[in-house]
């Protein structure tokens, strides 16, 4: 059936209220579309609950740290790591109570492991990124700490079936050798797209071995070309975009995995500003472009579509009425879809 979502940040600090209203709108979709709420995300909680802190504080034996330019690994835990790994307690226990009973997918939404190396510092010099070594152990370590993550999820709700979003929005520049150094003179080598291929796919493995009901690489905002391909390439079970990034040839694109049998998750517009989108409006968005490229309605029901952006520093909706708009927004354009799909 089709799917409908929620990637990226809740605005506010109130974990509870922003993880009972999700699973409510989520777990009570209408008949066609399959619900999957995310363990949210909120940010307005402190440094501690931000993605990259989220991210990092699941590496195991890489302790790291918040330093004056960002996160940073560390010599040795302390209480940073601390209070990352009290940040994530809170949330599985309000996950605990609010997902009491609950049965289904439930995603887990995470930077990739590209976009924290290009983002997180070494403990003394430039990012991850800049050191192979440090890189071959992030991969390694995400992997483990991916597989104690989903044993706590399943202790919190024992019913969920865990769904892995890796979001990789500075892939672009990870294979095109765009992040910056340090100093902002210069800038990282360029990864090869088999290298970053090769990562991805040890990661998606990592999740999937660990119980993972499936993994979705996530590209954001820039889909075109060679990023599109790495994702392609990864094994991963869906690839998300923007939709609003998809122009004529991405399309073509998006059909070549579809009929590869990879799943699409779709970002959409609007919602976050408060300003009233239009569900008719959205889905046929989605339709007209893909019925031009061929491919068939019916495939619309492995789509998932979802409001939030997978770029962690994405804004935050303006207020928690308008989250809940967009929220309510996106099932209604799965419902849409799902028709379509039913109807071939």
């Amino acid at each position: 059936m089709t799917g409908a979502s929620l990637l990226g940040p809740w605005p506010g600090a109130d974990q509870h209220e922003a993880q009972a209203t999700v699973l409510g709108e989520l777990s009570s979709a209408p008949e066609g579309v399959t619900g999957v709420p995310p363990l949210v995300q909120v940010p307005g909680r402190g440094p501690w609950a931000l993605p990259l802190a989220r991210v990092a504080g699941l590496l195991t034996d890489m302790p790291v740290e918040l330093g004056p330019h960002g996160w940073r690994l560390a010599d040795r835990p302390g209480r940073d790591l601390e209070r990352i790994h009290a940040a994530r307690r809170e949330e599985l226990d309000v996950l605990a109570v609010t997902g009491f009973g609950y049965v289904g997918p439930l995603a887990l939404t995470l930077p990739g492991p590209w976009s924290t190396a290009a983002t997180l510092y070494l403990a003394r010099g430039d990012r991850v990124l800049s050191d192979v070594g440090a890189v071959r152990e992030l991969l390694a370590s995400l992997g483990d700490g991916l597989g104690t993550l989903l044993t706590a999820v399943r202790g919190a709700v024992p019913g969920a079936e865990p769904v892995v979003v890796l979001s990789e929005w500075l892939l672009p520049e990870v294979l095109g050798g765009g992040v910056p150094t340090f100093s902002g003179h210069g800038y990282l080598r360029s990864v090869p797209d088999e290298q970053v291929s090769a990562g991805l796919t040890a990661v998606v493995d990592a999740a999937r071995a660990a119980g993972a009901g499936s993994v979705v690489v996530h590209g954001g905002e820039r889909f075109a070309g060679a990023p599109g391909q790495v994702l392609a390439r990864s094994g991963a079970d869906a690839v998300g975009v923007t939709l609003g990034a998809l122009r004529g040839a991405q399309w073509e694109q998006v059909a070549a995995l579809v009929e590869e049998g990879v799943r699409l998750w779709l970002g959409l517009p609007g919602g976050g500003s408060g300003q009233p989108v239009d569900p008719a409006q959205l889905a046929a968005a989605v339709l007209r472009p893909w019925t031009g490229v061929g491919l068939p309605v019916e495939r619309l029901a492995d789509v998932v579509v979802h409001a939030g952006s997978a770029v962690p520093d994405a804004a935050l909706p303006v207020t928690g009425e308008a989250a809940r708009a967009a929220l309510a927004a996106t099932v209604r354009v799965a419902a849409h879809l799902a028709d379509r799909a039913a109807g071939g």
